[in-house]
């Protein structure tokens, strides 16, 4: 079966959502990049062969610029870690009752949440550039560099088996009970 590089409800269009502080998240549903292709069961060791993967990227913006650490910006890190983790299980469980393989990264660590860690951790900013081909500066951790919101953005990621318009309409429903509604563009 071939599917598209990246899926969304309007092709190459990510789905963009805005909080009730007004920080914009943008979500959007891809083919593997090579890595995970080549990597997944040292990542995930639980899942063995499966037929084929998405991979779900999650851009949360930041208040701040996240090229330093300081206090400010480790703890705004955190808060944005932990909104992706509600959602991510959130969304992850509801797949999983669909009967769909899910799994979220946690950020922090590169290790899945809901399964046994794998040999070597997952990697969000390097699927973020892989899939999405934004820039990433190198200093003391790789940051991200989004075309709109600069070095302003945590990227997280959840891997599902699940097709992409079942992910799709399920984030829509998911994204209000945290406090994300769609933009209108």
């Amino acid at each position: 079966m071939n599917y598209p590089k990246v899926y969304t409800s309007e092709q190459g269009c990510p789905i963009n959502l805005v909080g009730k502080t007004g920080q914009a998240v943008q979500i959007s549903i891809h083919s593997p990049s090579q890595y995970i292709c080549a990597n997944c069961e040292r990542i995930i060791p639980d899942w063995k062969q499966q037929s084929f993967l998405w991979v779900v990227i999650v851009l949360q913006q930041s208040r701040y610029e996240l090229v330093e650490r300081t206090a400010k910006i480790e703890t705004e890190k955190e808060r944005l870690r932990e909104k992706f983790m509600r959602f991510g299980c959130d969304l992850a469980f509801n797949l999983r009752d669909h009967g769909y393989l899910t799994d979220l990264i946690d950020p922090r660590t590169g290790y899945p949440l809901l399964s046994h860690p794998g040999a070597v951790p997952h990697d969000d900013t390097a699927v973020a550039t892989a899939l999405l081909k934004y820039q990433v500066i190198q200093n003391k951790c790789r940051v991200l560099v989004h075309p709109y919101w600069g070095t302003a953005v945590y990227p997280s990621t959840l891997i599902s088996e699940a097709p992409p318009m079942i992910i799709e309409s399920l984030i829509k429903g998911i994204a209000p009970m945290h406090g994300w509604q769609e933009m209108i563009q």
